[in-house]
């Protein structure tokens, strides 16, 4: 078809389609034209009316006034953290200058008590100027509180969709609260820079006082902030700052709110900043708390909670006297190791090594901040290099000794001390459960373990000798010892107590890596890759202290794993239980047998082995098993004690694995991380929170042999036993007859005060109320976790990844040092 014929058929169908045209709509009535206009306004209020549900609802506008952050209680009650959603000490409005609240309005919304929520007339004049070219907000403190209070259900998108929400919020807000309430809870929630939220915090940082003693001139300098805290942050920019302060003095004036004749006098004034950050109450457990609220915030929104505003109250299982234990255990020999590390790399022990130094220097934010200003490579680090000041900074930094330290109660698997790091304010890293490194020795009973599960005996022998394993890269591994071989057999339980590498090799060549692997994964070791080479046998694959502890915890009861548990139960603030949590229902990872079989030839690592410091230099006398650890060239120590009511662990070394103590003494994890574990248990002993008369007892089921012992010897005692007690009662009855009882004469009855004697009182008195009976535990030396059928588990969160500054030896050649007693 032609060009042409194509045109010629598009006018025939333009032609039919105006035929058919009603011709009204081509000359509408008035009532027509009436009608089209106010479509768009009825789409609109439809609109607006969809929104009201979508927005947030006035109960939610209500719990968001209000502030009831979640109370963190230990097990004995005790306050451990208090969980806001901000930095921020909620004060009432009279206890805000009124100099603030007349900037606020001047500047901010004069026309605040003459609205309801949305000023139509300054929302117009700002329309206008928006569409002349000059751009300017028309948004009322009500709005402003909107986005504050809902910031993830309005957003700050600049968007017409965002101001309707946000006006939907404002008219909902006006309907709930006063003007005087609005303008306290849009002072307690608006941010001010520096983990300062609310008024009274933004006093205490830019000033160090409180709200209710700013002036005029501090008043104005927090309310011009509004406008854009980082642009005017009085510390940063107090240039920006003064002029925004003068601003707001100008803008008093103008609406009233100043006397005109002071203005010129107090725009004159200096800022007058006393800064000071203000940091939030850190509790007894701060990096327990930090794994806590993450659980918790996933809880309370499955759950229909505000963990903010609810007033939840939750109780853990922290004990605040073994927590207070432990931190006072890792402050005294943290600043032992520190005075140690200090002396170990003073001088050219730092300096005499450029090739690390700058490295460190590189990886500096420092030198990251050179490079993007554009400042050349080698002149950043020649500068930095140079730089005696920061290069102190830097050594103090990655020459700063790090600890970390768990308990946890065997019988209910309830944490009960947690400590990340030995300064929380300095370190945040949770060195429990975040950091993963190689645990040395300490993971060697899970060789001795799967071998004794495969019917190895701790008596069974290996000779000491030289070790020399291929491996599939070519290589060949040569694990050693401090001592050199002996070439004599040496017992299982001897290899584990010393800590012999050669016979744990040799042993682990004999199982193989998987069995191994795979016991460790059922004890706990359940978040960390384990890599199957036969190095893993002296603990090259890195792990976090919180799955070894856990590990020993299912070794301690009797090889049943459970899921460590921090939390006992929620409640309101009514003090009604929300949701209960029950220990965890256990796993049987180990036979019972075979799990006390280790654990009693662990027991000899604490009487004759590497942990014989907790006898000799703690005096602790209980029945205790453990197993210290080491890793390659000293970078990690780590220590773990078990009890049959506590299992603690402790592991100590630097944040960068390239930094050591440079000593084969103190790098020792018996002189580095088992002191820690000693001093906890020392003083727990001493305060009774452990009794050093319980034992560890046999979970596992008597064999044949052994009922039919037993069965004898109930029988025996049963009719023999019976026999011989009856003949000796005889016996003694015949040669040494009892005395006649004495008679007693009835009393005479001389004073009126003195009662009647009845015959019939002669018989038994009435019983008095039976004694309530508690749960006993089912096993010796364990405490019975309290019965709660209906009750869920609350698991650990998963810890995060690994810092990133390790630097495992590898699968294939690493191994741990050699460890001494």
């Amino acid at each position: 078809m032609s060009f042409a014929d194509r045109l010629k058929a598009a006018q025939t169908a333009l032609t039919r389609l105006r035929s058919v045209v009603p011709a009204r709509l081509r000359r509408p009535t008035r009532r027509e034209i009436l009608l089209a206009l106010l479509v768009p306004p009825a789409l609109f209020v439809l609109y607006l009316l969809i929104l009201i549900p979508l927005t947030p609802g006035i109960s939610d506008i209500r719990k968001a006034g209000q502030e009831r952050p979640a109370q963190i209680l230990s097990a004995d009650g005790k306050p451990l953290a208090e969980f806001k959603w901000a930095n921020r000490e909620w004060v009432k409005l009279s206890e805000v200058s009124p100099q603030v609240v007349a900037a606020l309005i001047a500047t901010e919304d004069h026309r605040f008590y003459e609205h309801h929520g949305i000023d139509f007339y300054r929302l117009g004049g700002a329309a206008l100027r928006t569409f002349s070219g000059s751009r300017q907000g028309g948004s009322t403190l009500t709005q402003q509180l909107a986005r504050n209070l809902f910031p993830d259900e309005i957003g700050r998108a600049q968007t017409l969709n965002r101001k309707l929400r946000e006006a939907v919020t404002a008219f909902k807000i006006e309907a709930v609260y006063s003007k005087d309430e609005i303008l306290e809870t849009y002072l307690n929630t608006v941010p001010f820079l520096y983990n300062a939220w609310g008024i009274e915090m933004a006093a205490r940082t830019y000033f160090d006082k409180p709200a209710r003693k700013l002036d005029v001139l501090e008043g104005a300098t927090l309310v011009g902030m509004l406008k854009g805290n980082s642009y005017y942050n009085p510390v940063q920019n107090p240039e920006r700052a003064l002029a925004r302060r003068n601003t707001v003095l100008a803008q008093m004036v103008k609406h009233g709110q100043l006397e005109a004749e002071r203005l010129p006098e107090l725009q004159k004034k200096p800022l007058r900043i006393d800064f000071e950050r203000q940091n939030e109450p850190l509790g007894p457990a701060p990096h327990f708390a930090q794994q806590l609220r993450k659980w918790l915030v996933a809880w309370a929104d499955a759950k229909g909670y505000n963990l903010y505003a609810d007033g939840l109250v939750v109780h853990t299982t922290i004990d605040s006297r073994l927590q207070a234990l432990a931190n006072e255990a890792v402050a005294r020999r943290g600043r032992q190791l520190q005075g140690i590390a200090d002396q170990a790399w003073a001088g050219r022990a730092w300096s005499g090594n450029p090739t690390l130094l700058q490295a460190l220097v590189r990886e500096s934010r420092e030198y990251r901040a050179a490079l993007a200003r554009g400042e050349a490579a080698e002149d950043a680090l020649r500068r930095l290099l140079a730089d005696k000041a920061f290069m102190a900074a830097l050594r103090k930094d990655k020459t700063r000794v790090q600890l970390g330290f768990l308990a946890v109660d065997p019988g209910t698997a309830q944490v009960r001390a947690w400590v990340g790091s030995r300064d929380f304010e300095q370190d945040q890293y949770d060195h429990v459960a975040q950091a993963r490194r190689q645990p040395g020795s300490t993971f060697k009973p899970f060789v001795y373990g799967a071998a004794f599960a495969q019917g190895m005996r701790p008596d069974d022998t290996i000779v000491d000798q030289a070790v020399e394993i291929p491996l599939k890269n070519g290589e060949i591994w040569r694990p050693n010892d401090d001592v050199p071989p002996s070439g004599k057999p040496m017992a299982l339980k001897d290899g584990l107590a010393l800590s012999r590498n050669r016979i744990t090799a040799q042993l682990m060549q004999q199982l193989g890596p998987e069995p191994v692997a795979q016991l460790a994964r059922k004890m706990g070791v359940r978040q960390s890759p384990l890599e199957l080479v036969p190095s893993l046998a002296l603990g090259t694959s890195p792990v976090s202290l919180r799955e070894m502890v856990t590990a020993y915890t299912t070794l301690a009861e009797g090889g049943a794993y459970r899921e460590p548990v921090f939390v006992t139960h929620i409640e309101n603030r009514e003090g009604t239980v929300l949701e209960a949590f029950a220990p965890a229902r256990p796993e049987q990872a180990l036979d019972p047998a075979v799990a006390y079989t280790l654990l009693d030839v662990m027991r000899g690592v604490i009487n004759k082995g590497t942990g014989l410091p907790i006898r000799n230099q703690f005096g602790l006398r209980a029945d205790l098993a453990g197993k210290t650890g080491t890793t390659q060239d000293n970078t990690d120590g780590w220590f773990i004690l078990m009890h049959p009511q506590l299992v603690a662990g402790a592991w100590a070394g630097f944040n960068d694995s390239r930094f050591t103590l440079r000593s084969d003494y103190w790098g020792q994890g018996a002189h580095s991380a088992l002191p820690v574990v000693g001093d906890v248990y020392k003083g727990a002993f001493a305060k009774r929170l452990l009794d050093a008369k319980l034992r560890f007892e046999s979970l596992a089921e008597p064999g044949w042999l052994e009922r039919g012992w037993n069965w004898f010897k109930g029988w025996l005692m049963d009719t023999v036993g019976a026999w011989l007690n009856e003949r000796w009662q005889a016996l003694w009855a015949r040669w040494w007859p009892a005395a006649p009882a004495p008679v007693t004469a009835p009393a005479t009855p001389s004073s009126p005060a003195m009662p009647e004697v009845i015959e019939e009182q002669e018989s038994e008195p009435e019983p008095s109320p039976a004694p309530v009976i508690q749960s006993v535990p089912e096993q010796p030396g364990r405490s019975a976790p309290a019965p709660a059928p209906e009750a869920q588990t609350a698991p650990m969160p998963a810890p995060e990844g690994g810092s990133g500054n390790e630097n495992p030896a590898s699968g294939g050649a690493g191994g741990a040092g050699p460890e001494r007693p």
